[in-house]
């Protein structure tokens, strides 16, 4: 049995727990005492206390995180009633700032914040040995990969075939965003990239097709980024499929010619884009140049096949909802396939709190800490647009609605026309969640024909071509007054090993 276990809750199953691989790589002579145990938000916290304690460990080492603490406080909290003596070490981000009065922290033994790949083994060692005077909260320094070992073989097999695979080329954002932690870590520092390509290579040979990159610049450094992509390239099966998070406004010709020889669909590029309001991108310290920015977005959906997850943030100081409409509209010109409408969030940490008298900040006191209102955008308000995220996401992203959705605003702008749908939508079935598809497409035909007045037949011919786009032939039963009986199926599913969210888009 481990002396050690690593575990935390992730947000979903298929997503691999990329830190607590890093703590076992770099536990030196303890590995061979260790074990991870990954979890989900989805299981009862009993259970999965039953599950650790089965272990019998004598250390829990715990990944915190926004979508997991107010679970992981239950577990810790059954663990300790029932086995106190285990040592209960914290780690992650929602443990590493204002960890006073937190009720996770007053429960545990042993807090590291920053960067634990190294000083996790190193209290480790120390609490093994039998020492009893490490103080509660312990800082750790920021990693240097020179000295970190690379956690990569330590994705199983089932791994592999199952869940997301993370990556690194660096850590740390030159950036100063005020809603942002990666702020805070600003000397970015690169893997050695022979180390790095070493271990791409060893991942592709294992049958890895999709690699999540979870840089927050991966373009920074263009020679690397530039060689990672080449490597990629020179290599590139189908199904092959790449996540970066990329600077909007940094794409110069080295990089665009390498990227416009991908084929579509194999790279996602997540784009932060947050605020077109240039006052507020200075009251909360994020330069961008949008110039730029319009090229390369032009650039990207014209020249290449990349698949465009572009972001903005509702809730900014400063930013009224005049201003985020403006943004939303500039934004759906240039042709995004996937835009996320985010609710800014006060993580733990983040100098966003400066702000809070001026504009009359309000957050939610609980995770995720989201905004409740602000000095230009009432509670009210605000929750129309956390329903308009939401209805967004479900109809605008998911690629069931490619050719519907502009019809939303054939006569007037986007954001206002998608308000409105909106409003009218929760108002009809009052929740935004747990709506089948087959349900949703029949709300959306009733407000096209009805609110927008459009031609009923154009409506339901468009939505038809939706619908199989996803490899669907059940024809639904409201259409079928307005489709022709002899009518051919008009598109046919591409068989595709991307995700399938994004293999809609490309269809």
């Amino acid at each position: 049995m481990p002396d050690i276990v690593l575990t935390t809750l992730n947000a979903k199953y298929l997503h691999a727990a990329f830190g607590l691989r890093y703590l076992l790589a770099n536990l030196g002579e303890l590995k061979p005492r260790a074990a991870i145990a990954e979890f989900d938000i989805n299981q009862r916290p009993l259970d999965i206390a039953e599950a650790l304690l089965a272990y019998a460990p004598k250390i829990l080492g715990f990944g915190v995180y926004i979508w997991n603490v107010t679970l992981t406080t239950e577990v810790i909290a059954a663990i300790k009633r029932v086995r106190p003596e285990i040592q209960i070490i914290l780690g992650g981000p929602e443990v590493s700032y204002e960890t006073d009065g937190q009720p996770i922290v007053q429960l545990a033994d042993h807090v590291i914040t920053g960067e634990a790949d190294l000083k996790f083994a190193e209290v480790c060692g120390l609490l093994l040995e039998g020492e009893k005077n490490l103080p509660k909260i312990i800082p750790a320094e920021l990693s240097d990969f020179s000295r970190l070992a690379l956690p990569y073989d330590l994705y199983t097999d089932d791994d592999i075939a199952h869940r997301i695979i993370y990556v690194e080329a660096s850590r740390g954002c030159p950036f100063t965003c005020e809603f942002c932690l990666s702020s805070l870590d600003i000397p970015v520092r690169q893997v050695p990239l022979p180390a790095l390509l070493d271990q791409l290579a060893r991942l592709l040979a294992r049958g890895v097709k999709q690699f999540k990159f979870v840089d927050r610049t991966f373009n920074l450094n263009i020679a690397a980024s530039k060689t990672i992509l080449e490597f990629f390239l020179a290599r590139h099966q189908p199904g092959h499929f790449f996540h970066f998070e990329m600077i909007p406004d940094r794409l110069p010709a080295e990089l665009r010619d390498v990227i416009a020889q991908f084929p579509a669909g194999a790279l996602q590029f997540e784009v932060g884009v947050q605020t077109f309001n240039p006052e507020v991108g200075q009251l909360i310290s994020r330069r961008q140049n949008y110039e730029k920015m319009e090229a390369n977005f032009r650039f990207l959906r014209n020249e290449t096949g990349v698949h465009i997850h572009a972001d903005l943030i509702v809730g900014l100081p400063g930013e009224s909802l005049d201003s985020f409409a403006a943004g939303f509209d500039r934004l759906v010109s240039f042709g995004p396939q996937e835009i996320q409408v985010g609710i800014l969030k006060r993580l733990r940490g983040t100098p966003i709190v400066r702000h809070d008298g001026e504009w009359q900040m309000v957050y939610h006191p609980h995770p995720p800490y989201e905004i409740l209102q602000n000095k230009l955008i009432d509670f009210a308000t605000m929750q129309r647009l956390r329903r308009f995220a939401r209805y967004w996401d479900l109809v605008g992203n998911s690629g069931n609605f490619i050719a519907a959705t502009p019809l939303i605003w054939s006569q007037s702008p986007p954001f206002a026309a998608f308000l409105r749908f909106s409003d009218w939508l929760y108002a009809k079935i009052r929740r935004t969640d747990s709506i089948a598809l087959a349900r949703l497409m029949e709300l959306l035909f009733v407000f096209l024909t009805r609110e927008v007045t459009l031609d009923a037949k154009t409506v339901a011919e468009t939505l038809w071509r939706d619908y199989q786009r996803g490899g669907r032939h059940d024809q639904p039963g409201f259409l079928k007054e307005f489709l022709s009986v002899t009518e051919p199926e008009r598109i046919c599913k591409t068989k595709s090993t991307l995700p399938k969210r994004q293999a809609r888009h490309l269809v």
